[in-house]
């Protein structure tokens, strides 16, 4: 592996964990993007606050990360922008299907034993390879 990583690996997991440990324990909110996102526009009266910051503070920190580690955000595969915005597309409506997405289901609901996230997990991983497979096989690694 070229790529491995583990000491950057761990802090970020401890972070992302922390997080959202925080985030459950002091506002007694799951930290699922999907969720966060959906409810910045459309969510109940004073609500919305928290969750501007809590985006606020994600695009800060990757930008301010971005300015210490510019070779961190080098995209290692490059794909059209119609290609970006359908994987988009598909990420999001799975995220509604799925009433969650990776991060509110794989990191908060995994960590609570929620069935429901295991059942969702799974089915993201097992999504994700066979599209892995699907796109190395029948389209060369592109698309």
């Amino acid at each position: 592996m070229s790529h491995f990583t583990p000491l950057p690996s761990l802090l970020g997991g401890i972070a992302i964990g922390a997080a959202a440990a925080v985030l459950l324990l002091s506002n007694g909110r799951v930290a699922g993007i999907s969720g966060i996102c959906a409810g910045m526009l459309g969510g109940e009266e004073g609500d919305s606050a928290w969750r501007w910051l809590f985006v606020g503070g994600l695009l800060v920190g990757g930008l301010a990360f971005g300015m210490v580690r510019p070779a961190a955000f080098q995209p290692g595969i490059v794909r059209s922008a119609g290609a970006l915005a359908l994987a988009g597309f598909l990420v999001g409506s799975g995220a509604r299907l799925a009433n969650g997405c990776t991060s509110g289901h794989g990191l908060c609901g995994l960590s609570r034993l929620s069935p429901r996230s295991f059942v969702a997990v799974g089915t993201f991983m097992a999504t994700g390879a066979l599209t892995v497979l699907v796109v190395s096989r029948f389209f060369g690694g592109a698309v």
